[in-house]
């Protein structure tokens, strides 16, 4: 499929199918995450996840999402927390970067999940202290945002639209 036709058909779902994501897709998915830009090539992103089939996991992620996200994440067939890494570890500054490469990995997860036939609702309606108690995550990463994966179910939201090019580009300097 050609990246265009990718990115128009990709869209965050609030409903998904009980068909459920094998975790070899989810690996097919993630080894094309592996080679996603970041600065001096950290890969600072981290990613948490649980496949529908382990309760227990899924339920502990489910629960760091927000009531409302709750009431349509529950059945998506897999669950992802991502993370970033604050902290380059060769030298121990501070990752400014970090957020907009983590970023750049998850819209590599979303453009290879759409190339599968899979979609992607991401949410940053999650509480990352109940994350970090739940998850064991060191301090040493933020969570960023939470992510459903799964094939489509019966959602029938209609879409948003999109701001025009000129709603979001200006040249030389800012003149909106």
């Amino acid at each position: 499929m050609q990246l265009n036709e990718l990115v128009k058909k990709r869209y965050s779902p609030y409903s998904f199918s009980t068909e459920p994501v094998s975790e070899e897709t989810l690996y097919e998915i993630l080894e094309v995450v592996r080679h996603a830009p970041s600065s001096y090539n950290e890969q600072p992103w981290r990613f948490i996840y649980a496949l529908k089939e382990d309760q227990e996991a899924h339920q502990r992620l489910l629960e760091c999402a927000v009531a409302e996200n709750q009431k349509w994440a529950k059945d998506a067939p897999v669950l992802l927390l991502s993370m970033a890494k604050r902290h380059f570890s060769e030298t121990g500054d501070p990752n400014r970067h970090a957020w907009h490469d983590t970023g750049m990995a998850v819209s590599f997860f979303v453009l290879k999940a759409t190339e599968l036939g899979l979609y992607v609702h991401q949410m940053a309606g999650f509480s990352p202290e109940k994350a970090y108690d739940k998850l064991s995550i060191p301090e040493e990463f933020q969570p960023v945002a939470m992510l459903a994966l799964g094939h489509l179910g019966d959602d029938e939201r209609p879409d948003k639209g999109r701001k025009s090019v000129e709603e979001i580009a200006m040249q030389g300097q800012w003149h909106m």
